[in-house]
């Protein structure tokens, strides 16, 4: 049966009324830029705070990159980094699901992206950070305690066994060994060379200055790092994405669940649980993991 020409206009102008009234959410005509926020030190694990890990962002990443009607992904970005591993983890998914869905991704940093919070920042076509943004960091940092003399004092012996020759390489409580320096030292030249690679990679010609100074670990505010290429421009999430998508751009946070539902995720998966008495022993190991990562926030005057 043919339809008129005018009866079918009618009916496609009718449909497209009522798709107006729909809630944004369901209408395709209002671009949507889900916004993950990557917070927190990296990998830095204790019971209270857990550190940012791939396996605690990977279904928010996944939600994110599938969000219907997306034109690109946003990552809000508040990190002094943390473990290397973890922030090249969490890189790589971030690059292979932009890949997959054909998706721009934008970073944005709030107070700072330094060391892996920069790595990860790199997973994005387009940086954008505040005036007042700490950025950059890019290199690698390990430390320790040395209590040989503190032993002493206090009529302590050390008494350690191994088998391996270098399986107690820098223990606090023994004497520093320049070969276990030159080795550490060596492991982080191998990291921070991986490092470089990676920013290089994602920043390409965009970024300036020399080498020494852009690697060397030093890190800076946001107006002198868009002008040594490690970020592109200053701007805060909302303006960037109403300027690139429009005034009506929807920008929903895809945060990990809260409340009732959020406490009984945590102990099917473990997460979050009491500690037992068995656990009593490991209480000060876990004291100084929340004092380290309170120290790596406070290098950069946070």
């Amino acid at each position: 049966m043919n339809v008129p020409a005018a009866d079918s206009r009618s009916s496609v102008g009718l449909l497209g009324g009522l798709g107006k009234l729909l809630p944004a959410r369901f209408r395709s005509d209002v671009p949507v830029v889900p916004v993950v926020r990557l917070s927190g030190t990296i990998g830095a694990v204790t019971p209270l705070r857990p550190g940012m890990s791939l396996a605690g962002v990977a279904k928010l990443l996944d939600r994110a990159f599938s969000t219907r009607h997306a034109k690109a992904v946003a990552l809000a970005i508040n990190s002094p980094g943390g473990s290397p591993v973890q922030s090249r983890l969490i890189y790589l998914r971030i690059r292979a699901l932009a890949a997959e869905k054909k998706l721009p991704v934008y970073a944005f940093v709030e107070d700072v992206a330094a060391s892996g919070g920069y790595m990860i920042a790199c997973a994005a076509d387009e940086i954008y950070c505040d005036p007042s943004s700490i950025v950059g960091s890019i290199g690698v940092v390990g430390g320790t305690f040395g209590f040989t003399e503190l032993i002493k004092k206090i009529g302590v012996e050390r008494r350690l066994y191994t088998a391996g020759e270098h399986k107690a390489q820098l223990d606090p409580f023994l004497p520093e060994d320049p070969d276990d320096v030159a080795r550490i030292k060596a492991l982080q030249r191998e990291i921070h060379a991986l490092f470089i690679s990676l920013v290089k990679e994602s920043r390409g010609a965009r970024l300036k200055g020399e080498e020494s100074k852009l690697f060397s670990g030093e890190y800076w505010a946001g107006a002198t790092s868009v002008a040594l290429g490690l970020s592109d421009a200053i701007g805060d999430l909302r303006a960037v994405l109403r300027d690139k998508f429009g005034d009506k751009v929807r920008t929903p946070v895809i945060a990990p669940p809260t409340g009732l539902l959020s406490n009984v995720m945590r102990k099917s998966s473990g997460a979050g649980a009491e500690v037992s008495l068995d656990g009593v022993a490991a209480l000060p190991e876990q004291l100084i993991s929340a004092l380290e990562a309170r120290a790596v926030w406070a290098k950069y005057g946070f």
